[in-house]
C-alpha cells in the first residue's frame, strides 16, 4: 500500500483540487480524517463526483467552516488524536488535511501531529502567486524540524518560474508539479490533465506501508 499526505500551506490553496487529481490520475482512494464545514457537502463527496474515487468516512464530521479545534468547540466536542484509526486499507490512499500544517485540533495537538502519526510523506500544495515563497519555505521547515517526510511541492495557478526557482533553491525541494487553474472544474478537464512523469515517478516510487 502507498499513501500520500497533501497539506497546504494555507486554507483554499488548492488541496481538494490536488487530492482529486492523485485519486483521478494515479490513481488512489481518498480519505479526509478532519473535515470542517459539512453544511453546503464534503470535501469528499466533492473527490467522489470529480475523481470518481472510494472515499473513507472521514474520523470527525465538524458542521462549521472554522479550524477543527474551534468547530468542534462548537459542538461540545473535542477531537484527540488517540481517535484516529490506521489509515484505511487501499492500494493506493490520497490522504488530505484540513487548512495549514499548524491548524490545531485542540489544545495540544496541531494537523502535523496528526502527519506524524500517519507516517505518510506529504505532498505540499501551494499557491503559485504572490506570498507562496514565505509560506511554502515556513511549511517546509515546519515538517523539517520534526523530521518528517516530504514528497515535494505542487503549485496551483498561473505558473510563475521565478517562484519555482526560489521555492526550490531556498526550500531545497523539487516542485513536481504545476497544475493551472482548471476552468470549468469538472470531472472530465480534471481527467483531461496529465500527471507530469516527476510526479508520477515519485509517486511510484513511495515506500510501501504494512497493513496493521
Amino acid at each position: 500500500m502507498k499513501h500520500v499526505f497533501v497539506s497546504g500551506t494555507d486554507t483554499d490553496v488548492g488541496k481538494t483540487v490536488l487530492s482529486a487529481w492523485l485519486a483521478a490520475q494515479w490513481p488512489a482512494d481518498y480519505w479526509k480524517p478532519a473535515q470542517s464545514g459539512t453544511v453546503d457537502g464534503s470535501d469528499s463527496e466533492r473527490v467522489a463526483q470529480l475523481a470518481g474515487a472510494r472515499c473513507h468516512p472521514e474520523v470527525w464530521r465538524l458542521a462549521a467552516p472554522l479550524s477543527p479545534h474551534r468547530a468542534a468547540e462548537l459542538e461540545g466536542r473535542e477531537l484527540s488524536l488517540a481517535d484516529v484509526p490506521p489509515p484505511p486499507a487501499a492500494e493506493r490512499l490520497v490522504i488530505e488535511g484540513a487548512g495549514g500544517l499548524l491548524v490545531p485540533l485542540n489544545g495540544r495537538e496541531l494537523m502535523i501531529d496528526l502527519v506524524a502519526r500517519l507516517g505518510a510523506p506529504v505532498l505540499l500544495a501551494a499557491r503559485s502567486g504572490l506570498g507562496t515563497i514565505n509560506h511554502t519555505l515556513l511549511s517546509l521547515e515546519a515538517l523539517r524540524a520534526r523530521r518528517l517526510p516530504v514528497l515535494g511541492v505542487v503549485m496551483l495557478g498561473a505558473p510563475d518560474a521565478a517562484n519555482r526557482a526560489a521555492i526550490e533553491h531556498h526550500g531545497r525541494v523539487r516542485v513536481l508539479a504545476e497544475l493551472p487553474r482548471l476552468e470549468p472544474l469538472t470531472a472530465a478537464r480534471l481527467r483531461a490533465e496529465p500527471l507530469p512523469a516527476a510526479l508520477r515517478e515519485a509517486l511510484d516510487a513511495l515506500p510501501g506501508v504494512v497493513e496493521a
